[in-house]
């Protein structure tokens, strides 16, 4: 039987992935993450699927700004989508994916990998084990303004007089 969340979303995955066998039966192997991305914006507007591309989901530290997780899209407020262009993809991928459905309640994900000869793809759920993952800072983003911010606060820090 299916769990709910696997219900509630299926005809979007399915929806999702027939996107994703299009771009890569045109496209095929070969290109860059970015190419796939820019495709696939295409497609889904064509197809009257809403997204967010490239989402700056900030993480915090009490009310501290650390950084952000950019997970490629963010499929109808719904779905968290990372694409891959790699020959194969590693498992810490899948844990990429936990992380963002951890950060942002979701629950459901998709891995697709463009860099196969044949479109591969993983859904991914988030599981009790993977809470480990919430505190998995490899994924975050850190834009230059805000290391230079903390640049500046530690030299200040350092200057003072005890």
């Amino acid at each position: 039987m299916k769990g709910k969340t696997q219900a509630a979303h299926e005809d979007l995955t399915y929806r999702v992935i027939g996107v994703g066998m299009a771009v890569h039966g045109r496209l095929g192997p070969g290109y860059r993450e970015e190419i796939y991305q820019r495709s696939l914006e295409q497609e889904f507007t064509q197809q009257g699927i809403s997204f967010e591309p490239q989402k700056n989901l900030p993480i915090y530290d009490g009310s501290q700004l650390l950084g952000f997780y950019i997970p490629d899209f963010i499929i109808e407020n719904k779905v968290i989508l990372e694409i891959k262009a790699f020959a194969t993809v590693h498992q810490r991928y899948l844990g990429q994916v936990i992380t963002y459905l951890n950060h942002t309640g979701l629950s459901i994900g998709l891995l697709m990998n463009f860099g196969e000869r044949k479109l591969t793809f993983r859904r991914v759920f988030p599981s009790p084990p993977a809470t480990e993952f919430r505190h998995n800072h490899q994924w975050i983003f850190v834009p230059n303004w805000l290391k230079a911010q903390k640049q500046e606060e530690t030299e200040e820090i350092e200057d003072l007089p005890f």
